[in-house]
């Protein structure tokens, strides 16, 4: 069940616990930032960490006519943001953890690539296994013996020039 929405500015913190409570934190992690290195699995816990840089959609994307990228800057001008033109967009910390987990499978990571940043497209779940899907055909499969799931914002947002976008080529098949 998922346990509390963010409202008013408030951190967002949910649990969920089947694959329905799963799909509405796959809407709400989608394109976000995942450093590699900022993924573990801590076998002796059965548990599974991340740290994710998480775009805060702010309603249906598809329906978002905002640019997916800042307009180009006249040459010698920096990105800096101003007064006059604050960016539309804004990010947030939120840190994921599954317990419960007794095996974790990889595809498509380098070794060793721990300062990757990976893309998550979404994730997709079922009573006993958990995937989270990356762009590039990369993807963490979670064995699981339930659906134990906790997503917590780690400070406030901060704002953002840049608005995710997808090519048509992204895979969404599992491992």
């Amino acid at each position: 069940m998922v346990e509390q929405e963010a409202s008013d500015g408030k951190p967002l913190k949910l649990r969920a616990r089947d694959p329905q409570d799963m799909d509405v934190l796959a809407a709400l992690l989608q394109d976000a930032l995942v450093p590699l290195g900022d993924m573990k699995y801590l076998p002796e816990e059965k548990r599974f960490v991340l740290v994710a840089n998480r775009f805060l959609w702010h309603g249906d994307p598809a329906e978002d006519e905002r640019p997916a990228a800042p307009r180009p800057l006249p040459e010698g001008e920096d990105a800096a943001f101003d007064d006059a033109d604050q960016p539309p967009f804004e990010r947030v910390n939120s840190g994921l953890c599954f317990d419960k987990v007794a095996r974790v499978r990889y595809r498509g990571l380098k070794p060793g690539g721990d300062d990757d940043i990976l893309n998550l497209l979404t994730i997709t779940s079922d009573a006993r296994s958990v995937t989270l899907i990356f762009a590039g055909e990369a993807a963490v499969r979670l064995e699981v013996e339930a659906i134990r799931c906790h997503l917590e914002d780690l400070g406030q947002p901060w704002p953002t020039r840049w608005r995710p976008h997808h090519d048509a080529d992204e895979s969404g098949e599992q491992p």
